[in-house]
This record gives C-alpha cells, sequence and structure tokens, in this order.
C-alpha cells in the first residue's frame, strides 16, 4: 500500500473546489439584473418569511417565490416538497451564503 496521506489529499481537492466555486459564483451574475439576497427575516420557529435584497427591497416568504420563479432572484432555487414550493439557496458548496446563514433584518 502506498504511503500517501489521503486525508491530506482529500482536503486539498475540497478547498480547491471551495475557491473555484466562489470564483464561479462572483462572475455567474455579474450582469444578468437579478437581485441579490442579503438577509432574512425569520418566525420564532426559525422558517425564513422574509427576504432583503441588496437593492433594499424587503420581499414577504411567497413574493420571494414568484419572483424567485420569474428568474429576478440571484443564488436560489424553487423546488417543490411537501405539497408546496420551497425558496432554497443554489447548491454551490459555501455554507455562509446559505439562506438560513444570512444575517436576520
Amino acid at each position: 500500500m502506498s504511503s500517501k496521506n489521503f486525508e491530506e489529499i482529500y482536503e486539498q481537492y475540497k478547498q480547491q473546489g471551495t475557491e473555484n466555486s466562489i470564483l464561479e459564483n462572483e462572475n455567474r451574475y455579474q450582469n444578468d439584473g437579478k437581485e441579490e439576497i442579503i438577509a432574512v427575516r425569520k418566525n420564532d420557529d426559525g422558517d425564513i418569511i422574509a427576504i432583503k435584497t441588496k437593492q433594499g427591497r424587503e420581499l414577504d416568504y411567497v413574493t420571494a417565490l414568484e419572483e424567485a420563479k420569474a428568474g429576478k432572484l440571484a443564488h436560489v432555487d424553487v423546488f417543490h416538497k411537501y405539497g408546496r414550493d420551497i425558496l432554497r439557496s443554489e447548491p454551490d458548496g459555501i455554507k455562509e451564503n446559505n439562506l438560513d446563514e444570512l444575517p436576520q433584518f
């Protein structure tokens, strides 16, 4: 068996993926007119009930869903689960930009 450090090799692989993801994320939405979500409002159960965009707009959850479906919001997807549509961050490997991790307003 080889004396390679499998853990170290894998960590380097993950780090490179994170760096590539950040670069891809920075370049993806530069000039397409989509608004970026910068903050969220949560209820007492921790559910997101509203979002705030970089332009300062505050949208209730249903309106945010509609705008995401129309392609007006950056870095989010809408998927159907539990009998309803759900707004979620695009899976990009960066935990810090997940909706649940954004600051609250």
